[in-house]
């Protein structure tokens, strides 16, 4: 900690929809984080966090996985414990993609989804989706450890038109 800089300790992603219409094909919505190397920043993610995964030292990992948006309150949950994360780490991407397995899908079709992300009670940014309603996957933060090991948090709303193993290698790169 640098004076009375505190920085981004533990953050939450929340994500939640409405499902579909009944005799439809379930929406999947996946929150994925990507980690990257002081090194290499904005080349290929050191590793990848998305359901059925965690960070190999535990710092990231999926508290809530839903296939359908049914039940109450936030959907998906992701934390990430930045303050714990090794200091060779020094940018996090976090976005969310749709899963494709039953044809071409986009956040047009979501019914009713909400982001929010937040810091204890402290939200750090709320969305709709509704500035990529065209998009199949979308980034939504961006959070970036400074010279002196503090992290900052940046909104990072950018859509993405690919399936979601694409979105992962890629929503992280320079002019992506």
């Amino acid at each position: 900690m640098n004076g009375l800089n505190k920085g981004i300790g533990k953050v939450e992603i929340s994500v939640k929809w409405d499902p579909g219409p009944a005799g439809e094909p379930a929406i999947d919505l996946d929150i994925v984080a990507a980690t990257y190397l002081a090194t290499d920043t904005h080349g290929d993610p050191d590793y990848v966090v998305h359901f059925d995964s965690r960070s190999p030292d535990g710092t990231i990992y999926l508290n809530r996985d839903s296939k359908d948006g049914k039940g109450f309150g936030w959907d998906e949950v992701m934390t990430l414990e930045l303050s714990r994360l090794d200091r060779r780490y020094t940018r996090v991407m976090v976005g969310v993609a749709i899963q494709q397995r039953t044809g071409r899908r986009t956040f047009v079709g979501v019914h009713n989804p909400a982001l929010r992300i937040r810091e204890g009670y402290t939200v750090l940014a709320e969305n709709d989706f509704g500035d990529v309603l065209g998009a199949t996957a979308t980034t939504v933060a961006e959070f970036v450890r400074d010279g002196s090991g503090e992290w900052t948090f940046r909104p990072a709303v950018r859509g993405f038109d690919t399936d979601p193993a694409t979105f992962a290698r890629s929503m992280g790169a320079a002019g992506a």
